[in-house]
């Protein structure tokens, strides 16, 4: 069978016993965190301790990109979308960087310290003013301001002892459908994809440790969504631009991911294609569907790779606010959000 291949959710701010249970099967690799889990700091690292208690291993992950996504609020501060990290490149590159560096420090201090791992951070998806789902989440609709503010925002994460999961490859910001609600196509061709969203990645695809694809089917380059797609995960991914990180399926309960039929079909799909993990969200009976189906899988699992997503963590919440960093990060936001 296959091991620490499965991230899921939970229902609440406590770990339930049945919950608990699921958590100890070997299949399960990852809990990702929503807003339901958060009620404040010391409630959310008592649930940490808790999920810990049962597999101390486990991947911890939550979206905290800052903007509209932020899953975690009370007693963190509040973070500007990437979108205004763009904004202020245009007229002040040297400061946009410098805010850049000091916010994704001050998003992965603040998650670490909370005892996750990872924030499925950041999004390298491009904003012609196509895509209401990725709008202001991406930095800016020129790959070259994208790319300066991103590589200064990876390495404020690194800094932090943080790894990088950029997301939704090969680009999801030039079709309009959401893929939480439609199955995405989008009809350029691959030189145009190749000239423009996917700039990003192959510029930063050394910087990261994850990468997430998107659940959208580039109709003429291949017919199935990319996390399901062996040119874009091995061919592209893998061997054109040799990464060498983790690939993370996108929610395998999102529309995007219905082309592929069962949840335990749509898991071996993304597996076969080159996922290194694989996220089931909002779904229960689908993620137990693919922990059943995981018991007849037999594939290589590259142990290391997730390994490199855990967080370093060392730094308190009381250290963290004496840390030089700390006010300067948060002068950057506070200034950031009120634009």
């Amino acid at each position: 069978m296959l091991r620490d291949v499965l991230m899921l959710d939970l229902e609440g701010p406590q770990l339930g016993q049945e919950e608990a249970e699921i958590l100890r099967h070997p299949g399960v690799g990852g809990v990702i965190l929503f807003s339901r889990n958060f009620v404040n700091v010391e409630q959310v690292q008592e649930l940490v301790k808790a999920i810990r208690a049962q597999r101390p291993d486990l991947l911890l992950a939550v979206d905290q990109e800052g903007g509209r996504v932020q899953r975690f609020q009370e007693g963190l501060t509040r973070l500007p979308s990437m979108g205004a990290l763009g904004d202020l490149w245009k007229h002040q590159p040297q400061e946009a960087e410098e805010a850049a560096r000091l916010l994704g420090w001050l998003m992965a201090t603040e998650i670490l310290t909370l005892g996750i791992d990872i924030s499925f951070a950041p999004v390298l998806d491009l904003n012609p003013g196509v895509s209401d789902i990725i709008g202001r989440r991406a930095v800016h609709a020129d790959p070259g301001v994208a790319t300066a503010v991103l590589q200064a925002y990876v390495r404020g994460m690194h800094l932090a002892g943080m790894a990088a999961t950029g997301k939704h490859f090969p680009g999801h910001g030039s079709v309009a459908e959401d893929s939480h609600v439609a199955i995405p196509v989008d009809r350029r061709s691959m030189e145009a994809i190749e000239a423009y969203d996917l700039k990003t990645f192959a510029t930063l695809v050394d910087q990261l440790q994850g990468i997430m694809p998107a659940h959208v089917i580039y109709e003429r380059v291949a017919p199935e969504p990319a996390g399901f797609s062996t040119f874009w995960l091995q061919e592209i991914l893998r061997g054109r631009l040799g990464f060498s990180g983790m690939i993370f399926s996108d929610d395998l309960s999102m529309e995007g991911a219905t082309v592929l039929g069962s949840y335990a079909e749509r898991a071996h799909g993304a597996l076969q294609a080159g996922c290194d993990m694989v996220l089931v969200c909002n779904h229960r009976a689908g993620a137990l569907e693919v922990l059943a189906a995981l018991e007849h899988e037999d594939m290589p699992v590259h142990a290391w790779r997730r390994r490199a997503m855990l967080g370093r963590f060392g730094m308190t919440r009381e250290s963290m606010g004496q840390h030089p960093e700390y006010q300067r990060a948060c002068d950057w936001a506070n200034r950031l959000v009120a634009l």
